[in-house]
């Protein structure tokens, strides 16, 4: 059987057969990208867990916003190349920022030298803060997107706690080892017989917000009672 971590491969995998059995984990909508014919019976070889993370972007803002309240301009970085989260998360960027009185500023990078350029990008715009896309690019290239917030002094949020935990300042979105565990369940029960058609496809709905205190501190910001006691963890 095939087990992919994103919509590329397993969009990929299903092109290549329509007989060994795949388990996606994605943060798409499989309908919509066009891997399975419906959530509750996906019909054909393929099944898997879909992660929240295109619709929590305007959160992320929300969050960001509460924790710089006087920030008039706010960067969002997405991956062009990924029209599934490209659209859906500068869409819902917008509608949030917009509903905030923000001016919310798209920049595009799908390449480590791109990352390094929007970085430049944003301080030109002297943007208060930066959201960044749950794209996989930017989950591979974490350690280089932290390491520029932190030389820019860019307060950022981002989609998994992968971030905060290596420096970055604080994280909204699902629980990453939670949906790989869940896919690991499917691949189990599909490797003893079950249909792949036969397992609904699974949302992984288990969300958590993380602030790295320690960072927030080194960017000189106070991090309101209200966030902190939202935290599901604080990074001290």
């Amino acid at each position: 059987m095939i087990v992919t971590p994103s919509a590329p491969p397993a969009l990929a995998a299903k092109a290549a057969t329509s007989t060994i059995p795949i388990v996606f984990n994605l943060g798409i909508d499989p309908v919509r990208a066009g891997l399975v014919a419906s959530l509750n019976r996906p019909s054909g070889n393929i099944t898997g867990i879909e992660v929240l993370t295109t619709e929590l972007a305007g959160k992320r803002l929300d969050l960001l916003h509460q924790l710089l309240p006087t920030a008039a301009v706010v960067a969002l970085l997405v991956n062009p190349t990924n029209p599934y989260n490209y659209e859906q998360e500068t869409k819902g960027v917008a509608d949030v920022a917009h509903s905030l009185g923000l001016q919310a500023q798209v920049l595009r990078a799908s390449t480590p030298s791109d990352i390094d350029a929007a970085f430049g990008a944003i301080v030109e715009l002297r943007a208060g803060g930066l959201v960044v896309s749950g794209d996989p690019l930017f989950t591979n290239r974490r350690n280089q997107i932290v390491a520029l917030a932190a030389r820019h002094a860019m307060p950022a949020v981002y989609q998994y706690r992968e971030f905060p935990s290596i420096g970055g300042l604080m994280s909204y979105g699902a629980v990453l080892a939670d949906s790989y565990r869940q896919a690991g369940i499917y691949t189990g029960k599909i490797l003893k017989g079950a249909k792949p058609a036969e397992l609904p496809v699974q949302q992984a709905v288990k969300i958590e917000f993380v602030i790295n205190l320690k960072t927030a501190q080194a960017l000189g910001l106070t991090v309101p009672l209200t966030l902190l006691g939202r935290a599901d963890e604080v990074i001290e």
